[in-house]
């Protein structure tokens, strides 16, 4: 399944903006929309740690930490550990339409940092159930998220083997 790629006049205006407000909507939308199906997890070794999502593709970084009641924007710093892709690919990581082994080893996915701690949270997120995130969204997040998963398990079954 191909993502439509972030418009570039966007991308180049998100380019231009600081990093907290950004970090903010990105730190209030997981723990509205995530948080719900994540707080059940063992945080207890990542709890304070700061981390950075780079999209390169949009020029956004994303600063945040995790902290026992869920994520919490910061302002810019040297970050413990961050994670670098394009929109796509962090948008393929969460529809789990591609493994961030893969991606890591295509040198897509760049971990930078604290690269154990990096990968503890790989980890724990790999272990998490989709369809039980989906079942704490919000009623119409969760059927439209619903249908986008159904969309691309469908193009995913109509591709031919490789």
């Amino acid at each position: 399944m191909r993502i439509p790629a972030f418009p570039q006049p966007l991308a180049r205006l998100v380019a231009r903006l600081p990093s907290f407000p950004a970090s903010f909507a990105f730190s209030r939308a997981c723990n509205l929309l995530a948080w719900p199906a994540l707080r059940d997890l063992d945080w207890t070794e990542v709890s304070g740690r700061t981390f950075c999502v780079q999209v390169k593709d949009v020029g956004a970084r994303l600063y945040f930490s995790l902290q026992a009641d869920g994520f919490r924007a910061i302002r810019e710093c040297a970050a413990d550990v961050t994670f670098t892709a394009t929109a796509e690919d962090f948008v393929r990581l969460t529809l789990r339409l591609e493994d961030p082994d893969t991606l890591f080893f295509n040198r897509r996915l760049m971990i930078e940092g604290n690269t154990d701690l990096g990968l503890r949270v790989k980890n724990m997120l790999d272990g998490m159930d989709l369809d039980e995130i989906g079942r704490e969204l919000p009623f119409p997040l969760r059927n439209g998220f619903t249908l986008l998963r159904a969309r691309v398990q469908q193009e995913l079954l109509a591709q031919p083997a490789a």
